[in-house]
């Protein structure tokens, strides 16, 4: 199981995607050591191998608003046939090209829309998709990933994670986040997140008489 690692974070009251950004430096970091091999491995989102995730979220923090409004409707509103086409837009020729591409967007991202939990949502449910099929170990801070946390537990955004969470007591070991009633989940507040984000090794990771009725919802 990952280690958590905690780290310093100013939410900054002046620029409210601090967070995000020192979220893709923190994955940059880590790709940067990745050999062709590694870049091929299939993460945990769906067919999708680490380079692609990369790619997806270099998209993710390059599109205005606008432009993915544009490219939505050009995909007639298909989400998958969208993210394919963005994938094959900002992936390199190779995958440092890949790399320099995600750690410039980085330095700027934002999302398309003002909600920040969810865009970071999107970086640290997939940095984790990398991270973890590679063992690369560093846990963003609880108090970022508690944030993408209530937020998940909110609402059904890119993932349907409300209704995955729904009826159950969700408690973090970690920290202070809790949410729903019902049969009580315990983990960590990253396996609490990433098990509401669909990710079936996460929910391994929990425990409690709630437990196995969100394995089975997300299996």
């Amino acid at each position: 199981m990952p280690s958590t690692t905690r780290e310093p974070y100013e939410m900054s009251r002046t620029d409210k995607w601090a967070p995000l950004r020192a979220e893709y430096a923190a994955l940059a970091d880590d790709l940067a050591g990745l050999d062709e091999g590694q870049w091929a491995k299939r993460s945990l989102c769906g067919e999708w191998s680490v380079e692609e995730v990369t790619a997806h979220l270099t998209a993710a923090s390059s599109l205005s608003m606008p432009r993915w409004l544009g490219s939505m409707i050009g995909a007639r509103f298909d989400a998958d046939e969208h993210n394919r086409r963005r994938v094959a837009e900002f992936r390199g020729a190779t995958p440092a090209e890949t790399l320099a591409r995600f750690r410039a967007a980085g330095a700027r991202a934002k999302g398309p829309s003002g909600h920040v939990d969810a865009w970071l949502g999107e970086v640290v449910a997939h940095g984790q998709d990398i991270r973890r099929p590679l063992g690369l170990t560093r846990t963003p801070a609880v108090e970022v990933v508690e944030r993408v946390a209530r937020f998940y537990a909110s609402r059904d955004f890119a993932v349907n994670s409300k209704t995955a969470a729904t009826g159950l007591r969700l408690e973090a070991t970690d920290g202070p986040f809790t949410a729903g009633d019902g049969p009580l989940v315990t983990g960590t507040t990253l396996a609490l997140t990433m098990a509401m984000a669909g990710r079936a090794p996460y929910a391994d990771d929990l425990t409690g008489p709630g437990a196995e009725t969100l394995r089975s919802r997300i299996a």
